[in-house]
């Protein structure tokens, strides 16, 4: 299982490869760090060939997930993640809880219990499963939402 969630989709193209590159080089703003910046685009990353490498052009959200992906004659995919900056945040966050207890047994502030350790997965199993789980995919769904729309492709149930 991997720390992070990451999602895959594949989608079926209703133009030629051609148009839906020219389409979504129109709505694309180069980005070589994919940072987010106000734009009149859609999306800002780097398109080579016919794969891409994208953010929502969303300030504020729209950097939280990268997509990358490729379109291919008549099928395309596409891999949703977690943005690098924001992976490091969160493993920050994670790790909050495991610090505070440390510190907590250091100096002697309480007394060491075993419900301490069941405390501290808690936290992280919590953080991690319901807090970064709810985020990715409230966000990944709207920059999903935003390629289909730019691209006007058709999206295949996985």
């Amino acid at each position: 299982m991997n720390l992070f969630p990451t999602r895959e989709f594949k989608f079926k193209l209703i133009s030629s490869q051609k148009e839906t590159i020219e389409r979504l080089e129109r709505r694309t703003e180069y980005s070589k760090y994919l940072t987010s910046n106000w734009t009149t685009k859609s999306f800002r990353g780097q398109i080579s060939d016919n794969e891409f490498k994208i953010i929502s052009s969303t300030v504020g959200k729209g950097a939280f997930c990268v997509l990358t992906g490729e379109i291919n004659t008549e099928l395309g995919s596409v891999t949703i993640t977690i943005n690098k900056a924001f992976k490091i945040m969160l493993s920050i966050l994670l790790i909050f809880p495991i610090i505070a207890m440390c510190l907590i047994v250091t100096f002697d502030l309480e007394k060491f219990e075993p419900f301490m350790i069941l405390s501290v997965i808690a936290q992280i199993v919590m953080i991690r499963f319901i807090g970064i789980r709810f985020f990715f995919k409230r966000f990944s769904k709207q920059s999903l939402h935003k390629l289909r729309d730019a691209l006007d492709v058709e999206l295949i149930e996985n």
